[in-house]
Parts: C-alpha cells; structure tokens; sequence
C-alpha cells in the first residue's frame, strides 16, 4: 500500500510502497477514509531532532484518523469489520490510573506504552496511508450515526484538544462570563464553535488576520479584534473593565501569552494550547490575582466520544480542505506557507 512517510528528522515526507498492515491479538486495521494534517507535523518534519522526543523516524504520518474497521485481531470484541470509527491518537500503557480512564495522554508508565509519549504517526504508523494498524483496540471509537470519517479525522485532534481545554474551565463559562480566543486557525475556529455549542459564555476571537476573524464570525464569535498594542485594554472595555474569565491561546508566542495575561480576569484562566514556543514570566504582581495559568494536551477518550456526538448533531464541524494522498505534500506546503483554508484532510 502507499504511506506518507517521515524518513528522518529535518526532512520531508515521501510517498512510498510499504506492506499491508496485518492485526495480531488486541488489535485492529482500519482503512482509513480521512487523516488530518496538523501543523504539529511541520515540527516533526523541520524542528525535532535526536533527543528531542522518546522515538525517533522512519514512521507513517498522520495521528488525526477516522475510517472503517478493515480486520481484526484474535480477541477483539464489540466491533465489527465496516464498521465507521475514529483513532483515539495518543497511545498510553492501558492500565496506570490516568489511562484506565481515558487519559492516556497523560500516561504514568510510558515505558508500557506501544510508544513513549506517542502514538499513530508520532513514532508509530499513522493514518496517512490505506490502512493504518491500531495496537490496542481500545483506541478504536465508533462513529455516531450520520459522522463521514472525512468529518471525524479532524476532530480527534482539532476539536478534541480545544474541546478539552474548554471543559476544563467550564465552571467559569456561565452566562456572565466572556471567553477569548486567541488565534483564529485550524484549532482556535473548532475552539470557538466548541464554545458556543457547549457554554453560555459571550466569546471574542482576536487574530492578527481579517480572514481569520471572519472565520471567527462564521464560527459564532460574538465579538472580533484585530491584534494589536491595544488589544487587551479593548478586551477590558469590552468587558466592563473585568477582563476575560477564560483565555485560551492557541497561539503560544511571546505577544500572545502576554495579552491573555494582560486580559485576564482576577480568578480566571488563561491556558496555552498553541505551541508557539513562547514564554509568560510570572510573579506576585505580573498577572491578576488568583488566574490560573496552565497547558493542555490533547484531551481523554471520554472527551472524544462527545466531541465526536458533537459533530454528528452538526454542531461542531471545522472547515476542512481534502487532498488525495499523493498531493498530502501540497497541504503541508500551504500550511507552512500560511495559505491553507482550515483544516486539510488527506483521503487516501
């Protein structure tokens, strides 16, 4: 069959022949009908080298996947072969506590794992190729009723990891509360509908791009700004001087961290999901009393299960791109380039 694959660190992908995936015990093929481009892809390809991750090239891109249940391996139970379902991504040890309940992003013996710290296409096989082989069949989730795997693929990541950055502040998401997004793109527009499906908060989507924030109004923002010195004073004004209860910066640059913290409300939450490789210096006095400021990463199986609900009911759908996988270079190329509208999906 054909794959996608990273040969090594600081390279390109190749499109190249590789043998059919076959299923041992607790295991599970799935023909994949849509596999995500990520932009934490072009860190693989440009950026990561020996070291840097606990797994190393050559390996199949693509860790945002959906298809059908292709073969199943001895003891694999309560799925069936045509089955439409998506690929839980990250792939953690099935039995510390974090990941006996679904949170196997924040596993606590990775040294059990099929992968330390990974997953399919991140040090392990992904779903950029016709068949993609899952090594836990735990990791399988069916679709709803009515969800094209083309839809689905993208929302294991882009909505699942804004998805959980959401619910985790969802006490200070009340009618009351304004939330703010920062960065318009392939994770902040799913953030935003997530948003106005899930709370009753107003929400502003602030991008340095006017096509960005007319995606953020398509997506339901309430309010948009453009980004600039005077952002957080406008942030304040618009909130009655109280500023945001609830920040999430899927951006994570130098500039916008310190917005949200200049944004922040006193008791609210500023949480970086971008990895822009910024940094926040904080003190006493450098941030509003009592905001909590934290990182995500990705988010838990149960989470899936309703982010995928979500986008079954038409909810939640991102603004998605296809490309066939010889062109899955093509998709990358736009997204370094910054040209590329919403969220590509390779379909093999």
């Amino acid at each position: 069959m054909r794959a996608l694959r990273l040969p090594k660190w600081k390279s390109e992908p190749e499109l190249v022949e590789v043998d059919e995936p076959t299923p041992g015990p607790g295991q599970v093929v799935v023909k994949i009908g849509g596999s995500g481009a990520c932009h934490s892809d072009l860190h693989l390809m440009h950026d990561f080298e020996t070291g840097s991750v606990p797994w190393n090239p050559p390996f199949t891109l693509g860790h945002e996947n959906a298809g059908w249940v292709h073969a199943l391996g001895d003891g694999v139970t309560g799925l069936t072969v045509g089955q439409p379902v998506a690929v839980y991504g990250p792939w953690g040890c099935g039995t510390c506590a974090r990941c006996r309940v679904g949170v196997d992003t924040y596993c606590e013996n990775v040294a059990e794992a099929p992968v330390p710290g990974g997953g399919g296409g991140l040090g392990l096989d992904g779903g950029m190729a016709e068949y993609m082989l899952v090594p836990q069949a735990r990791q399988v989730v069916p679709l709803p009723d009515g969800l094209d795997p083309v839809l689905a693929a993208p929302l294991t990541d882009a909505g699942l990891t804004p998805y959980h950055a959401v619910r985790r502040s969802s006490a200070k998401l009340g009618p009351t509360s304004t939330a703010v997004v920062i960065g318009v793109g392939g994770l902040g527009h799913v953030g935003v509908q997530i948003l106005k499906a899930t709370t009753a908060a107003r929400v502003i989507a602030v991008d340095t791009r006017e096509d960005a924030l007319k995606l953020g109004t398509e997506c339901g923002a309430d309010l948009t700004m453009l980004s600039g010195e005077d952002t957080a004073q406008e942030i304040r004004l618009a909130t009655g001087g109280r500023g945001a209860d609830v920040i999430l910066d899927f951006v994570g640059a130098d500039a916008t961290l310190a917005l949200g913290a200049a944004a922040a409300r006193t008791v609210g939450d500023l949480t970086i999901v971008g990895i822009g490789g910024g940094t926040l210096p904080v003190g006493f006095f450098s941030v509003p009393y009592e905001v909590s400021i934290q990182t995500t990463y990705w988010g838990s199986r149960p989470e899936l299960i309703e982010v995928l609900e979500l986008g079954a009911r038409g909810l939640v759908k991102p603004k998605t791109s296809t490309f066939p996988l010889e062109k899955a270079v093509d998709a990358y190329r736009k997204m370094r380039e910054g040209t590329l509208e919403g969220r590509a999906v390779i379909v093999p």
